[in-house]
């Protein structure tokens, strides 16, 4: 190699660093224009709620001059934009604010109610990811055969199951006929490893059902598409193995678009499980959300959604940075 080739290799090498480092940069901006949008909107949803928060703490017989008090202290009654401003300032500084219903703050709530959402919610994407990928690209392999219809058959018919349907039917079949596993969610907070799997085994089932199709269906698109492609023929022509010219060629190729629908599925795995965890008694976040937009409490409900937009806002980070790794194209210019 010439002395001049050498000195390009850093110089395009460092050209490469700063437009990914661009491309990341401008993810990141558009995620955190997305939050900030989506902050006014809960902050406005939660103002169209209907009721009054301090009729709602006090109850329905308490007196109306001690209802005006506690939404004076509470300073609900002050203008929405104020509210909003105040509201959106401490988040930003790691306040949540303090829960209507509990008169605590609404930060150790939310840690731990995202903490359990997370288990389950890992433990059904640890379960229908490396599941749902293989079987996407078993049937592209085989495409056009019963074995790539039933795959893909079985997989539909998963998805369209909503999860109370699934959730009731396993709780039916497994927790209470047969027996074999705990039909709720919850377990001691000393509960060993296993005993935590037997709890949480039955409400993952629901969410690997819905998103096994969609994974499945991207893995499968995107490897008859890589299959089909014009490296894929050169590896071929130039006398590599099939094993290797799927493994360094096509599949690389084929999931960057099942890696950005895979975050993004657990991005809802966690913040998407109202259903389950009120089936199956859970105190996870969706729950807690749930509980709290029926309690009108504002601050734990503004908390929780906003938490989960922070968690999509990471994982579709963190599958972009997983894009740029397996893709030479953008590490080589294309992000710009």
């Amino acid at each position: 190699m010439s002395d001049t080739a050498l000195a390009l290799r850093p110089r395009a090498a460092r050209g490469s660093g700063v437009r990914i480092a661009r491309f990341l940069a401008g993810r990141f901006a558009l995620s955190l224009v997305t939050l900030w949008l989506l902050s006014m909107i809960v902050f406005a949803l939660g103002q169209l709620l209907p009721g009054d928060i301090g009729r709602a703490i006090l109850g329905p017989l308490a007196d109306a001059r001690a209802v005006a008090a506690l939404d004076h202290q509470l300073g609900v009654d002050r203008p929405v934009l104020v509210q909003y401003a105040q509201w959106i300032g401490r988040f930003v500084h790691g306040d949540m604010g303090v829960s209507y219903a509990y008169r605590s703050p609404v930060a150790p709530f939310v840690g731990e109610a995202l903490l359990r959402s997370a288990k389950l919610g890992a433990l059904a994407f640890v379960i229908v990811v490396p599941l749902a990928i293989s079987a996407g690209v078993w049937a592209a392999l085989h495409a056009g055969r019963w074995l790539d219809r039933a795959i893909m058959i079985v997989g539909l018919s998963a998805t369209v199951v909503p999860e109370f349907v699934s959730s009731i039917t396993l709780i039916l079949v497994f927790g209470i006929w047969l027996r074999w596993l705990p039909s709720e969610a919850g377990y001691p907070d000393d509960a060993g490893a296993f005993t935590a799997l037997s709890h949480l085994i039955l409400p993952a089932l629901p969410l690997v059902f819905v998103f096994f199709g969609y994974i499945a269906r991207m893995a499968r698109a995107g490897t008859v598409e890589a299959l089909d492609a014009d490296y894929t023929r050169t590896a071929v022509l130039k006398g590599l193995p099939r094993r290797v010219v799927i493994v360094r060629h096509v599949l690389p190729n084929a999931l960057m678009p099942t890696i950005t629908v895979s975050a993004t599925q657990l991005g809802y795995m966690v913040g998407g499980l109202v259903v389950v965890e009120t089936l199956f008694h859970y105190q996870g976040i969706g729950s807690l959300i749930f509980n709290a937009a029926t309690a009108k409490d504002f601050p734990m409900l503004e908390a929780g959604v906003l938490t989960v937009g922070v968690i999509y806002m990471l994982a579709n980070l963190v599958a972009d940075a997983l894009i740029v790794a397996l893709d030479p194209r953008l590490r080589l210019g294309g992000a710009a």
